[in-house]
C-alpha cells in the first residue's frame, strides 16, 4: 500500500484524539503514515503542496472533507486523485451517504483494503464546490441556528436549529430550473430547495434519500409546504424520510440546477452564506475517487 498523508483539523469541534489514534494504528499496520494538522487554509495549502503522490486521507467530518476537496479543486489537483476518509465529524453525513462505516477502525480498514470509486462534485458559477449537499430556505436557516448550538450539543444541535428555524420560517419566491426546465416558478412560494450530491444532512436526516454521489446526477428536492398544516406534515415526514411522498414536495434529477428570485441564504456542506439572488450548480461527474 502507498504511503499515506492524513490531514486533521485539531480545532474542529468534534476532534477526538483517541478515535484518531485508533484509526491511525490500523493504517500503520499496512503502510507508513504522516499526520499533518491544519487549522486554516494557508496551512492546508502548504501540506497539499508537499503531498506528492501520497494518498490523502481526511480525518474529520463534512467540513474537513469540504476543505480538502475545495483546496485540491482550486489547485487543479483533484482530477484523478484518490482520497480516503476517517469519519471523525459531528454528523458524518457525507460518509453515511457514501456507504462508509462510521466506526473509525472499520473505516481505516476500508482505506487499507477498499477500492477507489468515482465521486461527483457540485460546482457553482463562482467556482465554489459542494461535496455533499446545498440547500436554500429553511435548510439554510436551520444551519445558521444549528451552528450556534453545535458546540454545546454536538449532533443534537442540528435538530435544535431545525426546530428554531421551523417556528417562523421565511417563505421564498424562487424560480428553480433543472437542466433548463422550470421546475418551480416565482408564483409558487417555497419553503426550501435542496440540491443533493449525497443523501443525508444534519447527522443522518435523509433530505435527498435517493442521491448517490457517484451517479453523475444531482438530486433536487423542492418543498412548497408553506402553510402551518403542510409544514407540520412535512416535518413529520422528513423525520421518517418519506417527505417526497407529500403533495407539496417535488423531486427531480439533473446535471445543472439554477435557483433565482427573492433574496435567499444558502448552506453548502454546512457553511452558510448570502444573501443571494441567483446561484447555479453543475455536477462534475467522477471529479475524484474515494476508497469505499
Amino acid at each position: 500500500m502507498d504511503p499515506l498523508l492524513v490531514i486533521t483539523n485539531p480545532s474542529a469541534g468534534s476532534a477526538d484524539p483517541e478515535a484518531l489514534e485508533s484509526g491511525l494504528a490500523v493504517l500503520r499496520e499496512h503502510t507508513s503514515v504522516e499526520v499533518a494538522a491544519t487549522e486554516h487554509p494557508g496551512e492546508l495549502d502548504g501540506v497539499l503542496h508537499r503531498a506528492g503522490s501520497r494518498l490523502i486521507v481526511v480525518a474529520g467530518g463534512d467540513g474537513s472533507m469540504h476543505a480538502v476537496v475545495a483546496a485540491l479543486h482550486r489547485r487543479n489537483e483533484l482530477s484523478g486523485r484518490v482520497l480516503g476518509l476517517l469519519p471523525l465529524g459531528t454528523g458524518n453525513d457525507f460518509a453515511r451517504g457514501a456507504g462508509l462505516p462510521l466506526d473509525v477502525e472499520e473505516a481505516a480498514r476500508v482505506i487499507a483494503k477498499g477500492a477507489p470509486r468515482p465521486v461527483d462534485l457540485l460546482v457553482d458559477e463562482v467556482g465554489e464546490i459542494v461535496v455533499n449537499s446545498a440547500h436554500v430556505g429553511l435548510g439554510a436557516e436551520a444551519g445558521k441556528q444549528g451552528a450556534r448550538w453545535k458546540p454545546h450539543l454536538g449532533r443534537a444541535g442540528y435538530a435544535v436549529g431545525a426546530v428554531i428555524a421551523a417556528v417562523r420560517p421565511r417563505v421564498l419566491r424562487l424560480r428553480v430550473e433543472v437542466d433548463g426546465a422550470v421546475v418551480n416558478d416565482i408564483d409558487q412560494p417555497v419553503l426550501m430547495v435542496a440540491i443533493g450530491n449525497g443523501s443525508q444532512v444534519g447527522g443522518g436526516l435523509q433530505l435527498t434519500p435517493d442521491a448517490d454521489p457517484g451517479d453523475g446526477q444531482a438530486d433536487v428536492m423542492i418543498s412548497r409546504a408553506v402553510t402551518p398544516l403542510a409544514r407540520a406534515a412535512y416535518a413529520i415526514r422528513l423525520g421518517r424520510g418519506s417527505h417526497a411522498e407529500q403533495d407539496e414536495v417535488t423531486t427531480v434529477r439533473g446535471g445543472v440546477v439554477s435557483v433565482s428570485g427573492s433574496d435567499f441564504w444558502c448552506s453548502a456542506d454546512g457553511e452558510v452564506y448570502g444573501p443571494e439572488r441567483r446561484r447555479t450548480w453543475r455536477i462534475e461527474p467522477a471529479a475524484y475517487q474515494l476508497l469505499r
